[in-house]
C-alpha cells in the first residue's frame, strides 16, 4: 500500500503495511483515553510496532519530519495523557505484549508494555509469586500505561504503588537511542535513578519497551469486613484506629454518603438510606485473616459503626467488596464525571471529606468520594449534566476547588492518576516555580525537540 504522506510511506516500509494506519475511522477510535473530557485533537497515523527496533525506527522517523508522537496503551487513563494532539503520530504499544520471563529464584517477571495487568498477575500467580499494584482498570490497563502513570489501587495501602516494583526498564528515547535503566538485582544505587525518573512521566521522556518487575510470594487466603456508619467523621475515625492498631490491611476503601447512596440506586446492597459512610477493610494473612477481621471489626463497633459484616470465606468476601466495585458503573447513569484523585495525609482526611462537601454545596453540584482511605488517597468525583453550559461551567469550577484544598491539607494534586492535561495548569502550584524549572530542564534533556507526548503533564515551555 502506497502512501501520498512521507512519514506514513517511510513508517510502512519500516514496519509494514499492517503496523501502520491511517484510516479516519481507525484514527478517530484511538483519539481519547477515558478522560474523555479531555480535548483530543486529529492524529496523523497510528503505528503498531512488535520491537524495540521498531519503536526506534518510528522515533526517529517522527523526529525527521518534526512530528509529535503521543504513546498509547490500553487508554484507561483518566488524565487524558494518552489524548491525541492535532497531527501526531500515535504509538500504541498492544503489539508488545509479550511475558518474557517469570523467574521464581530471582522473583521477578520481565515484560513488554503491553501486557494487562491481570494476564500478568495470572501468570506469576501460577508460579506462587504476586504482582502486587492493582489498579481498578487491572483487567484492561496495561503494564506500560501502569508504568507510565505511576498506577496505584487497591492494594497500595499494604504493598505500595507501581513505581515500588520496577526495578529496571528498556526506554526508547527521543533520539531513537535505547537506554536501559536499573537492573534486576534486588540492590543497586549507581548513578542517578532514572528507573524512578521515567516511571510516573507519562510517555514525556521516552517510550518503555520492556520491564523488570519485583515479584512477592503469593498471598495467603484473604477475608474481608464491612462497617456502616452515620458520619463521615465516624468511618474515617475506625479507619484510623484500625491502621494505628499495626493491623496492617491488605485492602482499605472508604465510601462517603453519596456515593453509597448512588450504589444502592444502582443496585439494591442493603445499605440504609440514612449512611454516611461506608469503610470495606481486607486481610490476607491465611489462617490469621479471621483473627485481623474480627479485630477490624470490633475498632468500627467502638468507633460508632451500624453495622458490620465479617466475611467467613472467599465468596462473603467478593460479596462485601461488590459495593465497592460498583462506584463507577453506578455513578455513570447520574451525568458526565470529572474524577479526582488528590491524597492528604490521613490525619487530614477528615478536613477534606468536609470542605469536599462544602465545595459541592458551594457550587452547587455534586461530589461523591470513594477512595483508598488507608493511604489517604480519595477520588471526589464531581458529576453534572454535560449539556448545561452553567452546570459544566460550576463543575469545573468545583474541580480545581478540590484540588486546590487538597494541596492546602499538605497533599497532591494527584495520587495516582497522573497530570495529562487534565490537572497541567496545577502542577506549579504544588511544585512551586524551581521545581517545575527543573522538571521543564530535565524534559529538555531527554526530549530537546519536544516531540514525546508535548502539552502533558507540563504546560509547552
Amino acid at each position: 500500500m502506497t502512501s501520498s504522506d512521507p512519514l506514513v510511506a517511510r513508517l510502512r516500509a519500516a514496519l509494514g503495511d499492517k503496523a501502520v494506519l491511517d484510516d479516519p475511522d481507525v484514527l478517530d477510535a484511538h483519539r481519547n483515553d477515558h478522560a474523555t473530557f479531555c480535548t483530543a485533537g486529529v492524529p496523523r497515523v497510528l503505528v503498531r510496532p512488535s520491537s524495540t527496533a521498531e519503536v526506534a525506527e518510528v522515533l526517529k522517523a517522527a523526529g525527521a519530519f518534526g512530528v509529535p508522537v503521543v504513546t498509547q496503551g490500553a487508554r484507561t487513563g483518566l488524565s487524558g495523557a494518552a489524548n491525541a494532539i492535532d497531527g501526531c503520530l500515535l504509538l500504541s504499544t498492544a503489539r508488545l505484549d509479550r511475558i518474557l520471563e517469570v523467574s521464581v529464584e530471582d522473583q521477578v517477571a520481565v515484560v513488554q508494555p503491553g501486557v494487562v495487568n491481570a494476564e500478568l498477575s495470572r501468570a506469576v500467580l501460577a508460579k506462587g509469586l504476586f504482582y502486587p499494584p492493582d489498579p481498578s482498570s487491572w483487567e484492561m490497563s496495561t503494564v506500560g500505561g501502569n508504568i507510565a502513570t505511576n498506577a496505584g489501587g487497591l492494594c497500595c495501602v499494604k504493598y505500595g504503588v507501581t513505581s515500588d516494583f520496577v526495578r529496571g526498564l528498556e526506554v526508547v528515547l527521543a533520539s531513537g537511542e535505547v537506554v536501559r535503566t536499573g537492573r534486576r538485582s534486588a540492590k543497586g544505587v549507581a548513578g542517578y535513578d532514572l528507573t524512578r525518573l521515567i516511571v510516573g512521566s507519562e510517555g514525556t521522556l521516552g517510550v518503555v519497551t520492556e520491564a523488570t518487575l519485583a515479584l512477592r510470594p503469593a498471598p495467603e487466603a484473604a477475608l474481608t469486613a464491612a462497617a456502616t456508619f452515620l458520619s463521615i467523621e465516624d468511618g474515617i475515625a475506625a479507619a484510623a484506629a484500625v491502621m494505628e492498631a499495626g493491623l496492617q490491611p491488605s485492602l482499605m476503601e472508604f465510601l462517603d454518603g453519596p456515593t453509597a447512596r448512588a450504589i444502592q440506586d444502582y443496585r439494591d446492597m442493603g445499605l440504609p438510606a440514612d449512611i454516611g459512610s461506608l469503610l470495606i477493610a481486607q486481610s490476607d494473612r491465611g489462617p490469621r485473616a479471621a483473627e485481623d477481621v474480627a479485630r477490624i471489626a470490633a475498632i468500627c463497633s467502638e468507633h460508632g459503626a451500624v453495622e458490620v459484616a465479617e466475611a467467613s470465606d472467599a465468596e462473603e468476601s467478593r460479596m462485601l467488596l461488590e459495593a465497592r466495585r460498583l462506584v463507577n458503573p453506578a455513578l455513570e447513569p447520574l451525568g458526565t464525571t470529572l474524577v479526582d484523585d488528590v491524597a492528604v495525609p490521613r490525619s487530614k482526611l477528615v478536613a477534606l471529606l468536609r470542605g469536599i462537601a462544602e465545595i459541592g454545596t458551594k457550587y452547587d453540584v455534586l461530589i461523591c468520594c470513594p477512595g483508598h482511605v488507608g493511604d489517604g488517597n480519595m477520588h471526589p468525583t464531581v458529576v453534572f449534566d454535560r449539556n448545561d453550559a452553567a452546570a459544566e461551567a460550576r463543575a469545573l469550577e468545583a474541580f480545581g476547588a478540590v484540588m486546590e484544598l487538597g494541596l492546602s491539607l499538605g497533599g497532591t494534586i494527584t495520587g495516582e492518576h497522573g497530570i495529562g492535561t487534565l490537572k497541567a495548569r496545577w502542577l506549579e502550584q504544588e511544585l512551586g516555580p524551581v521545581g517545575l524549572d527543573l522538571q521543564r530542564r530535565i524534559k529538555q534533556a531527554f526530549d530537546p525537540g519536544n516531540l514525546l507526548n508535548p502539552g502533558k503533564v507540563l504546560q509547552p515551555f
